[in-house]
C-alpha cells in the first residue's frame, strides 16, 4: 500500500470515528447531563478542527492527495460549523458516496410521500443530501437546485460560503 493510500485510509477512519462519537452523543443526549453532554461535544469538536486544520495542510504540501483530502477536509468543516444535523449524510459526504447519497434522497422523499417523515425532518435531510451531492458532483436537476434553493439553512449555506472560501 503506497504512502498516499495509507493516509487516505488513515484520514477516513479519523473522520469516521469523530463522525460516528458525534451520533453516539447525539443519540445519547438524553442520558447525560448537560454539563456532560456540553463537555464531550466541545471536546469532538475541538478534534474536527484540529483534524480538519491538519488536512489542510497535508492538502497543502501534497497536490495528489489533495481531491482524495477534499470531502474529508470539507466533511469536518460541516460538522465543526454544525451545518449539518444528520450525522450519517455527512459521513457519506465525507467517504465521498454519491451513490449513497441518492439512495438516502430517494428513501427520505419515499417516506415523506407515505406519511413515516415529517415535513421538516424530509426538508432537514433533503437540503443537507443536495447539498452534499453539489459539492461532490456539482449536478443537480432544475427541481433539485429549486429546491435547494428555497429551503437552505444558515449552517449550510455558511458551509457552502466557507468551503467555496477554502477552495
Amino acid at each position: 500500500m503506497s504512502q498516499n493510500a495509507k493516509l487516505k485510509a488513515n484520514a477516513e477512519e479519523q473522520v469516521t470515528r469523530l463522525l460516528t462519537q458525534l451520533a453516539d452523543l447525539e443519540e445519547l443526549r438524553g442520558e447525560l447531563d448537560d454539563d456532560e453532554y456540553a463537555e464531550t461535544l466541545g471536546s469532538t469538536l475541538q478534534q474536527l478542527g484540529e483534524f480538519r486544520a491538519s488536512l489542510k495542510r497535508m492538502a497543502a504540501g501534497d497536490i495528489t492527495l489533495l481531491n482524495e483530502l477534499e470531502s474529508i477536509r470539507m466533511a469536518t468543516q460541516a460538522a465543526v460549523s454544525k451545518a449539518f444535523k444528520t450525522p450519517d449524510i455527512l459521513k457519506m459526504f465525507a467517504l465521498k458516496q454519491p451513490t449513497q447519497l441518492r439512495e438516502r434522497l430517494e428513501v427520505i422523499r419515499r417516506n415523506h410521500k407515505l406519511g413515516k417523515v415529517t415535513a421538516a425532518a424530509y426538508k432537514i435531510e433533503a437540503v443537507e443530501i443536495l447539498t452534499s451531492l453539489k459539492k461532490l458532483v456539482g449536478e443537480l436537476s432544475a427541481e433539485e437546485r429549486s429546491f435547494l434553493q428555497d429551503h437552505m439553512t444558515s449552517g449550510l449555506a455558511a458551509f457552502e460560503k466557507v468551503a467555496a472560501e477554502d477552495e
